[in-house]
């Protein structure tokens, strides 16, 4: 359900995680940076962890989006490859995902250990749209695009996470071997 109350309070919620984090977001706090009450949220939310996985899938998705749409390239790996590392970069430059990962990562857990989330998905699927052009135009070696799709975001949310654990290695230097991987990894 996405209507323009929906977004006033995944804004809230939002304005809320970046300036407290997690942990001290409140529906009472959201419901008031909404300009709602709180027996609105509440019909549409039954608790905070509810509004963030909305939030995540809205933020990171918009962002997938909106790269998709203007990354090209020569043929169907190139592009996909683009597209694959500009998702990253924008993730890394997030302001949702950074105080995420600096504040509560522990909430990035389940995504990683248990289950795919919504914008994990969404990711997949874009992945697999690509790689199936590429397949098209003989760029991108067979197999089927969802596992390959699956293995580049495996491979992926990893950069998105922990890339910056090691201030020794620069950020660039680790971005042009992800480059070469998925691009090996794609090649026919």
């Amino acid at each position: 359900m996405s209507d323009a109350t929906t977004e006033a309070i995944l804004d809230a919620t939002r304005s809320s995680v970046l300036d407290f984090g997690i942990r001290r977001t409140t529906l009472t706090d959201v419901a008031r940076r909404a300009g709602v009450s709180r027996m609105t949220v509440y019909r549409r939310y039954p608790d905070v962890d509810a509004v963030l996985r909305d939030l995540m899938t809205r933020e990171f998705g918009v962002a997938m989006a909106e790269i998709a749409q203007r990354v090209d390239g020569a043929d169907g790996r190139r592009r996909a490859v683009g597209r694959i590392l500009a998702v990253v970069d924008a993730l890394r430059e997030h302001p949702l995902m950074n105080k995420i990962i600096e504040a509560e990562p522990e909430l990035l857990l389940p995504y990683v250990l248990g289950r795919m989330g919504e914008t994990q998905r969404t990711a997949v699927a874009l992945a697999a749209r690509d790689i199936a052009a590429g397949q098209a135009d003989g760029s991108v070696r067979a197999g089927d695009p969802r596992v390959l799709g699956q293995v580049v975001l495996l491979i992926t949310q990893s950069f998105v996470l922990s890339a910056g654990i090691d201030e020794e290695v620069p950020a660039a230097r680790l971005r042009e071997e992800l480059e070469h991987v998925l691009d090996a990894a794609l090649a026919p």
